[in-house]
């Protein structure tokens, strides 16, 4: 009797879930499973052939790949730890302040994610002009000569990163806060007792406490930056050289500028397991770990 009352109430969850459930397997798992498919395939207007491993094989041959791939860990590392310390710097050192301090700091630093990432590379594709861009006549003023930080190879990269960092810290720093302000009283009360500095506080206490913020701001970080297109789209088209192309951007100009669906879902395939690797650790190092305590 209690098993029929039990398989009961599991067959109404399930029902519950499963429009979601639908939805998920048609929008999401689908079009995953058909990308890993695609990928062993030239895809051509006569129909698809089967190749193998021959786009795999030839995206490792083809050197813009090789400088996607590098310029693509170069922006995940940079960006994202970046967001995080500074996001958990301005957070920490505001988030017990007054309320109306907190909350214009707090507005200023989230005005930029509220505007499009189009308008931002827009108008930082206008400062940074080397013609008449105000970085640039700044820097000019200080004794430099001209110089086009978009259009060299050496500092592209670390230009394209401060502008999405500047993008994305500022939902880093509202999660943060928010995480903050919720931390138990008690805990700082009991530090000041026994003579804790505030740096103690933050480190022992604060930073421990918002453990599953920091995670959830460094996935969707992680994940936005792999999929990074606008920024490099406005600003750079990729250049110069192909100095600031990015595996999505590269998966961009192969299925929309060159017709290589095939190739384009191998690249799509191998950010896949990329963004699994950068996952598997941070989970590891910040994931809840109380149930393997327990044991």
């Amino acid at each position: 009797m209690r098993n029929s009352v039990s398989f009961k109430e599991s067959l109404t969850g399930y029902g519950f879930i499963l429009p979601q459930l639908i939805l998920f397997i048609i929008f999401y798992f689908y079009p995953i499973v058909e990308g890993i498919r695609l990928s062993f395939y030239d895809i051509l207007p006569r129909g698809n052939v089967f190749i193998g491993w021959k786009n795999y094989q030839l995206l490792f041959e083809n050197p813009v790949f090789l400088i996607s791939v590098r310029n693509t860990l170069i922006y995940v590392v940079a960006i994202v730890t970046l967001t995080v310390i500074f996001g958990l710097f301005v957070a920490a050192s505001i988030f017990d302040k007054h309320i109306k301090y907190v909350s214009i700091i707090r507005g200023c630093y989230y005005l930029p994610y509220m505007v499009s990432m189009v308008v931002m590379a827009m108008v930082w594709n206008f400062l940074l002009n080397p013609a008449n861009g105000l970085v640039c006549y700044y820097l000019q003023q200080l004794g430099f000569s001209t110089v086009n930080l978009l259009g060299s190879r050496y500092t592209v990269l670390w230009v394209i990163a401060f502008v999405v960092f500047i993008f994305n810290v500022g939902q880093a720093i509202i999660l943060f806060i928010a995480a903050m302000v919720g931390v138990s009283k008690d805990l700082f009360e009991a530090a000041d007792i026994d003579g804790a500095k505030r740096f103690q506080k933050i480190l022992y206490i604060l930073l421990p406490m918002i453990r599953p913020s920091i995670l959830y701001v460094m996935v969707i970080n992680v994940i936005g930056v792999l999929k990074m297109f606008v920024a490099i789209q406005l600003l750079t088209d990729g250049g110069p050289n192909n100095a600031s192309v990015t595996m999505m951007y590269f998966l961009y100009q192969n299925a929309f500028r060159w017709n290589r669906s095939g190739m384009a879902s191998a690249i799509g395939v191998l950010l896949f397991f990329i963004a699994i690797l950068f996952l598997i650790p941070i989970f590891s190092i910040l994931g809840d770990n109380k149930g393997k305590r327990s044991l």
